[in-house]
């Protein structure tokens, strides 16, 4: 069973990622890795931190002679900006004069939430560990995750649909995805070169008046086969677990499945995806494990809460980030009195960003249940177990 968690603070000494459960055997590729840590800098819109930062991944156990060897993975994210938070926020007592307080709770952030729920005089801690800047350990070990579904030949991938008020109005295909996640510069991430140019100047608009925006990603696992998750157990349906998984994310909202908003106000006739079968010429040169064949793919790769062997669609719906630079209407912590919000340099558009992260909390779901369908404990069983249901499936 594939589990991770994270430790460790926005400005604090390093970030951690810890993953278990993947089979030994599994080539690593830590240029691959430190590339998915790159693309989570990027998108323009980002603020000066992403300056400050050269993510690199530091693996520190569970990976020997380029290889996964069963055990835990741990893996150390260093934050170059620690210098000068140090003394700011020390492991010991230190010097309380040197803290540096979060005087006001930023509307739309944790902060004040946080600040009642943990009796913290001030949001400084609240903010350090509730940032975004968490999500750089999520995705390092959902590089690790990619890799392993790699080995089974399923890929996952995201773009950006829309920013603010500008919205792709087409669908994009797996190429366009997959091409878009490798490109050398990082605009925002979307397939349509005019949509993005527009795009931007919602960015822009947004940064002239010192404002943020928001959006909408899409992550399509591309590959899978049908039979991941279940109809049998509520917590097991694929759709729930990967609307957890993305929800999770800092400043996600909504979560959709497919065509899931559309369709509540759609007839069934039109939503949901007629199945044809094909020939088998038809059926290999297709690539799919089965032929069973659908010319629309409404239902984003789900029924019933299984994958049925279309791409799995998810799209994340991305709020503006609460920082502002033109503060909100806030209470101070200490006096009650009315103010503004506080301020701590941040982005104005991460919505790029958000969909690298998106990428990483998917794979890590399709890989953990592709582990508890396929098993094996290095990845040669395990492929060969997935061989094996690619020919049943592809059989029947």
């Amino acid at each position: 069973m594939i589990r991770f968690s994270t430790a460790g603070e926005s400005h604090g000494e390093a970030l951690i990622a810890l993953v278990s459960g993947l089979p030994a055997g599994v080539p690593i590729d830590i240029e691959f890795v430190n590339r998915e840590l790159w693309r989570r800098q990027q998108g323009y819109g980002r603020g000066g931190r992403m300056k400050i930062e050269t993510d690199k991944a530091h693996v520190l156990s569970g990976v020997r002679h380029g290889k996964t060897i069963g055990s835990p993975i741990a893996i150390e994210i260093v934050n170059r900006d620690w210098k000068n938070w140090q003394d700011k926020l020390p492991v010991e007592a230190g010097d309380a004069a040197k803290h540096q307080a979060v005087a006001s709770p930023r509307p739309g952030h944790a902060d004040l939430a946080g600040a009642l729920k943990y009796n913290f005089p001030d949001a400084r801690y609240v903010l350090e560990r509730a940032s975004a800047r968490e999500s750089t350990a999520r995705v390092a070990a959902g590089a690790f995750a990619k890799l392993l579904l790699r080995h089974l030949g399923i890929e996952v991938g995201s773009h950006v649909i829309r920013v603010g008020r500008v919205e792709l109005d087409r669908t994009a295909t797996w190429d366009e995805i997959a091409a878009a996640g490798l490109r050398g510069e990082i605009v925002l991430s979307c397939v349509d070169s005019e949509t993005e140019a527009r795009m931007k100047e919602e960015v822009e608009h947004a940064s002239r008046t010192g404002d943020t925006v928001g959006g909408v990603f899409e992550v399509v696992v591309h590959g899978a086969p049908a039979g991941l998750g279940t109809y049998a157990n509520w917590d097991e349906r694929l759709d729930g677990l990967l609307a957890q998984s993305v929800m999770s994310l800092q400043a996600v909202k909504a979560v959709e499945i497919g065509r899931g908003v559309t369709a509540a106000e759609s007839f069934g006739s039109k939503v949901h995806d007629a199945i044809h079968y094909a020939s088998e010429e038809t059926g290999k040169a297709s690539g799919k494990p089965t032929r069973f064949t659908r010319e629309q793919n409404n239902a984003g790769g789900i029924e019933g809460g299984v994958s049925n062997g279309e791409d799995i669609v998810v799209r994340g719906y991305l709020k503006p980030i609460s920082t502002l630079r033109r503060p909100l209407e806030s209470v101070r912590f200490d006096t009650r009195e009315a103010t503004t919000a506080s301020y701590e340099r941040s982005d104005i558009c991460v919505v790029p960003a958000a969909g690298v992260a998106a990428e990483s909390m998917v794979a890590l779901t399709i890989a953990g249940l592709a582990q508890q369908k396929f098993g094996g404990d290095s990845a040669v069983e395990m492929k060969r177990n997935f061989d094996g249901y690619i020919e049943q499936i592809r059989s029947y």
